[in-house]
């Protein structure tokens, strides 16, 4: 279906990403990877106080991906040749320096260096780009009840993150999607809108769309 081994959908809380993931998923039986965010038992202290609960936080969740990537990426199946997966290695830097002081990241940050050299990027990195009042409908309906007290801000600064990111990816494509108003799961031509697009072959380096009803 697509002309990619291994793609990525990455994107804010509430962005839709694993939805996707799930749909391919269902439709090509390919091999997928989602995170198992549920897993970690700090994730509701965390938005209760994130200054004391971040460092422990990042730690699970990057030990946790880590396996889950060893597992999955490093031993290929060869029953399946394409991946798709709804996190990479690198979010966990991303959140990383959102969340940690200054002293925390630069030790963070020196374990993940060492951690992800492991991990092959991603074939095509998609990125599911929607507003901060999007993003909160859509945490709001699926009514997690420790995601209620995410802020507009921290909202933003996982943004500005990624954003950050992308401005040096230069080995890999990366095709941010503007998703404001499309709501690929209600509606079958936006799914297969999205799925064009990434059935298209990208350069390396960063490439932008947007999508309108």
């Amino acid at each position: 279906m697509f002309p990619y081994n291994f793609i990525t959908i990455e994107g804010n809380i509430g962005s839709g990403k694993t939805s996707f993931c799930k749909m391919i998923h269902e439709e090509t039986d390919c091999r997928m990877i989602l995170e198992q965010f549920d897993d970690n038992p700090f994730l509701p202290f965390f938005y209760d106080d994130m200054e004391r609960f971040a460092l422990t936080v990042e730690l699970f969740f990057m030990t946790e991906r880590m396996k889950q990537l060893q597992k999955n990426l490093l031993y290929q199946d060869l029953f399946q040749s394409f991946t798709i997966a709804d996190y990479t290695f690198v979010k966990t830097l991303l959140f990383a320096r959102k969340n940690l002081g200054d002293e925390e990241y630069r030790i963070f940050q020196k374990l993940f260096n060492t951690l992800n050299s492991a991990f092959p990027n991603p074939d095509l990195l998609v990125y599911f780009h929607r507003s901060v009042d999007v993003l909160q409908m859509n945490i709001a309906k699926r009514g997690r009840e420790y995601e209620k007290k995410i802020s507009d801000q921290y909202l933003l600064k996982i943004q500005n993150s990624y954003f950050e990111y992308f401005r040096n990816i230069l080995t890999f494509p990366v095709l941010i999607i503007d998703l404001n108003e499309i709501d690929f799961v209600a509606n079958p031509k936006h799914y297969e809108h999205i799925k064009f697009l990434l059935k298209k072959q990208y350069n390396p380096g960063v490439h932008r769309v947007s999508l309108f009803v």
